[in-house]
């Protein structure tokens, strides 16, 4: 079972070299790497949570996928940046470099096999910027090859619907739609009756324009806001929610997947 959530006929680490060798459109082959976090998650849920959500959506979505389209994943990279929650025990962080370092090499790799269309299929809000960076210096580097460096939360999806305006703006750690989904991916590692709701301080009224994130934020530690390591409402997560964001998740990353499919680099005209 080392596929894991994902579909093994799109598990990319089953195939062997021949497979990859005879392969009619490698170029065009959509190969994705899951990247997570190991991390804590507050008192009620394991420090999986990020890989096990960019996994369990990948997955369902690769399922859905049409078999028309090629299109595997790579075992996922569990360990990320993670150095925000380094306060709180079990937190395994690598740094920025190394991670950008992993990123680069497994590129190289598949484009020397002929691959040429590379997701970078993210569950961890504490690297994005990472990604991104490692994204554009690899096009840069080999302008054939096409990088995308995307968050599993980013596509369309049902949370909107499900949660409330408060924790959909300020719960943004191990809060509903986290404890939800896992209760959908793993309701077995989900201990609920240890689930919190924990929200940091109302910043001062001076200050409108800066937030947690978003479009002008500020650099914190999770233990300077959350005593539990929760930033959210943990205690209102349900299996049906959790479900229902699954899904809609899934459904999501299949348009994604399929737009990168037909994708083409944008060029200046002659």
């Amino acid at each position: 079972m080392m596929h894991g959530f994902i579909p093994p006929n799109r598990f990319f680490a089953y195939l062997t070299w021949q497979e990859i060798e005879q392969m009619p459109d490698r170029a065009n082959t959509v190969i994705i790497q899951p990247i997570g976090a190991v991390e804590q998650h507050g008192p009620h849920l394991p420090l999986i949570v990020d890989s096990a959500i960019a996994t369990g959506v990948l997955g369902q979505a690769l399922e859905q996928l049409d078999a028309a389209i090629p299109a595997y994943a790579l075992p996922p990279l569990y360990y990320g940046k993670s150095n925000e929650h380094i306060h709180f025990s079990g937190t395994v962080t690598i740094s920025a470099t190394t991670l950008l370092s992993l990123i680069q090499e497994i590129a190289h790799s598949l484009y020397r096999a002929g691959f040429r269309k590379l997701v970078l299929l993210n569950g961890h809000g504490g690297q994005p910027q990472v990604l991104e960076i490692a994204a554009r210096d690899l096009h840069q580097a080999q302008p054939d090859l096409l990088v995308f460096p995307l968050f599993v939360w980013k596509v369309p999806h049902s949370a909107a619907e499900l949660l409330t305006p408060y924790e959909l703006e300020r719960g943004i750690h191990a809060g509903d739609a986290e404890t939800s989904l896992l209760l959908s991916l793993l309701p077995g590692q989900v201990k609920m009756a240890q689930a919190v709701c924990e929200y940091p301080a109302q910043q001062s009224k001076a200050q409108t324009l800066l937030s947690l994130e978003g479009q002008l934020p500020f650099a914190w530690t999770t233990d300077e806001l959350s005593q539990t390591g929760v930033i959210g409402d943990a205690t209102v997560a349900t299996k049906e929610k959790g479900d229902r964001l699954l899904n809609s998740l899934a459904q999501g990353w299949v348009q994604v997947l399929e737009e990168i499919y037909h994708f083409t680099q944008p060029q200046t005209k002659p």
